[in-house]
């Protein structure tokens, strides 16, 4: 089997749907010789900053000269970055012995239980642990793929776990109110393993925290337990002060930003408190401010070319969207923002387009791109007609849409192109 074949069998599985049980997942994991029970890991779930986080916790820990890896999706450049150590994919070698290794279990369960036998996901998960197991490194940072309780990442006992914000998005798998959405994002909780939690709104955070006393875990909750202090910071930078009652690092700086950013570092310093603390290790503040200094996440934000500026950032939901604004009001508010914006037809994206819309000397240029697998893009060419706004247009060709909207650009104006990951995945790799 070479890398491409690979890849088509992982993707192949694409008509097996998701189980209402981690039943099947368990089966596979357990035929491996259960590799997750191997591994020293922290668990991640959360509606939005899910990957950055992880991506803050992994440069925390290599900032402490620990090896990391992490398990993370979408992938923005190529698929074996959804397994990495110390922020490097694995090599094509390694992903291809393990569907070797994986593919004649699964061909058996095909034969044994149909429809029911692993899906894609199930198998890319099966596929994270038995790395881990078999390259051991000190700690392994699992993002959840959706929801929590039924996630297929959820087999395994973690030393942590992070509910990094709770919104709408997926409703129709994890349900219609934040209280059910919630329900689905405390299922990682686990007996007595310790959660932290990042800034959920009053009835997600009840439901959080009755899990967490149902399972007799202490739980951090941002702005209770541990605060930030924003301060002035001028430039591509966001700057903070943390505190947990027990330690105190002033003038934290991150490159990465946002409001949102901030929170997302601060849930994930708390996480690697809690976790450094528990295995007796060393904590330096020297390493944490040079951890967090260091942290990049691609498609989050990520400025791509300088004059004039263009950004790409996979705001995927209404959650994401409002973050965004945020972000362009309180950075640039004195300049002319064109922003491009192509999403999946399953989002929110109305309210999206809406949310955007007011923001003050804005460009909103609606596109399409091809969408995965069975999730198609949306068609916003006939909601453009409806809005019948002049600072709307539409361009069917999102490359044609980038490069009409640079030319109309000067140097002082900024482009961001946004929406959905595996759009910003498309543009990146334009770019890069």
């Amino acid at each position: 089997m070479n890398y491409d074949e690979a890849l088509q069998y992982i993707h192949g599985r694409k008509k097996f749907k998701k189980h209402p049980d981690l039943n099947t997942i368990k089966l596979l994991l357990s035929i491996l010789g259960n590799p997750q029970d191997k591994i020293n890991a922290i668990h991640v779930a959360g509606t939005n900053g899910k990957g950055s986080t992880v991506s803050f916790l992994r440069n925390l820990f290599q900032a402490s000269g620990h090896s990391v890896g992490t398990f993370t999706s979408p992938f923005i450049v190529r698929f074996n970055e959804r397994i990495s150590v110390n922020g490097e994919p694995i090599s094509d070698n390694d992903l291809v012995s393990l569907v070797e290794n994986i593919k004649p279990i699964v061909d058996e369960l095909d034969i044994k239980m149909g429809l029911q036998a692993p899906t894609e996901f199930e198998i890319i998960t099966a596929m994270m642990f038995k790395y881990f197991a078999d390259n051991p490194v000190d700690v392994v940072i699992v993002e959840v793929g959706i929801g929590g309780i039924l996630d297929s990442t959820n087999v395994f006992m973690p030393k942590v776990s992070v509910i990094t914000t709770i919104g709408y998005d997926h409703m129709k798998i994890l349900g219609n109110s934040l209280s059910e959405i919630a329900s689905q994002k405390a299922g990682i909780i686990k007996p007595k393993v310790p959660v932290v939690v990042g800034n959920l709104p009053d009835d997600a955070l009840n439901v959080v925290e009755k899990a967490a006393q149902k399972n007799n875990s202490s739980i951090d909750v941002l702005s209770k337990t541990f605060k930030v202090t924003k301060k002035y910071s001028s430039g591509w930078l966001e700057k903070f002060d943390f505190n947990n009652g027990i330690l105190k690092v002033s003038d934290i700086k991150i490159k990465m930003l946002g409001d949102y950013q901030i929170h997302n570092a601060a849930c994930a310093l708390q996480a690697y408190l809690t976790y450094q603390i528990l295995l007796k290790r060393h904590i330096s503040v020297g390493d944490i401010k040079r951890g967090l200094l260091n942290t990049r996440w691609a498609g989050r934000f990520e400025e791509l070319n300088s004059s004039p500026m263009i950004v790409i950032d996979g705001a995927h939901n209404e959650p994401a969207v409002k973050e965004l604004t945020k972000l362009i009001n309180n950075h640039f508010d004195d300049k002319e923002v064109y922003i491009i914006l192509a999403v999946l037809a399953d989002k929110q994206y109305i309210k999206m387009i809406k949310l955007l819309l007011k923001i003050k000397n804005l460009h909103l240029i609606l596109t399409e791109f091809e969408g995965v697998g069975n999730r198609k893009a949306a068609d916003l060419e006939k909601l453009t007609t409806q809005l019948n706004n002049d600072s709307v247009d539409f361009i069917a060709n999102w490359q044609l849409a980038i490069a009409r909207t640079t030319s109309q650009m000067s140097d002082e104006d900024v482009l961001i192109i946004t929406g959905s990951l595996y759009f910003i995945s498309d543009v990146r790799r334009l770019f890069k």
